[in-house]
């Protein structure tokens, strides 16, 4: 955990919110941002930054969803059901998005020996235990089996899985991306992608493999803590984890060249969704 918490402190943190959440904000938008901040912190043009962000109903799909037998069949179901279907850039599988779920993002230039993955899961899971010390104790990262994309780097107490990380490696730059559910529906969100797993087949091929998902091994930090958590609560704890470990700390969007490069990237995200999902 040492090295996670020695890349927290830094001379300056930037920080940019998109928390508002507003329909018109894609999740294409997000990961292309994400990608322009891996090349301008990767290029030491910018200082190391911490982004959020909030979607309205979007499921942030892997590369590997798209290969399944009845994908348009599956994508159809989200969209009956309110959500709207990506395929981000970064690792894993299926989640769920909404005004509940708060996205952080940590992006370290990858220095000359490199960030290890596993530094940049620790990083992340040094964070939230930082934002959440009363129940840091608890935390477990680790492999919750039966939940939505699970990894070796799901965030859990009592078995109960409430975050999962990505990373994101391009242009000298590391984008370290967690989910956090913070209120709402765990149970519903789990269905969702269960159901949307058996209609799309995954059960009829068997190259690649997704999870069997069990809703009751899933939640939000609102029931573990028993209070009703907004994502403002969350945020306020971010900035004084921040706060913390910054000397100073930086308010900041897009700018300069990073506004010439984010267009780019997010046409590739689009080109890249239609390419994969045959739309």
């Amino acid at each position: 955990m040492r090295d996670g918490l020695d890349l927290l402190k830094q001379e300056q943190w930037r920080f940019i919110d998109q928390t508002t959440v507003q329909i018109a904000f894609d999740a294409l938008q997000s990961f292309a941002t994400d990608d322009t901040l891996c090349r301008s912190v990767g290029s030491h043009m910018s200082p190391p930054t911490t982004r959020a962000w909030v979607h309205y109903n979007t499921i942030s799909m892997g590369i590997q969803d798209s290969k399944l037998p009845d994908i348009q069949k599956g994508i159809a179901y989200f969209k009956e059901q309110g959500y709207r279907a990506v395929v981000r850039n970064s690792g894993g599988l299926a989640v769920v998005l909404d005004p509940g779920v708060l996205n952080l993002s940590l992006v370290f230039p990858d220095v000359d020996k490199g960030i290890a993955i596993d530094r940049g899961y620790e990083t992340m899971f040094a964070l939230i235990k930082h934002m959440f010390p009363q129940y840091s104790h608890k935390m477990e990262a680790r492999e919750i089996v039966g939940s939505y994309c699970p990894g070796s780097y799901d965030l859990s107490i009592d078995g109960k899985k409430f975050a999962g990380i990505s990373q994101r490696r391009m242009a000298k730059g590391v984008a370290v991306q967690i989910y956090l559910a913070v209120n709402g529906d765990q149970r519903q969100r789990a269905e969702l992608i269960r159901e949307f797993y058996r209609i799309s087949g995954k059960d009829r091929q068997d190259k690649y493999t997704f999870p069997d998902v069990v809703p009751e091994v899933m939640t939000t930090l609102s029931e573990l803590f028993g209070e009703e958590l907004s994502v403002n609560d969350v945020m306020v704890k971010l900035l004084n984890a921040l706060y913390h470990f910054a000397d100073h700390l930086e308010s900041s969007r897009l700018m300069g060249e990073e506004l010439v490069w984010y267009p780019e990237y997010y046409e590739r995200l689009i080109l890249r969704n239609e390419k994969v999902l045959n739309t």
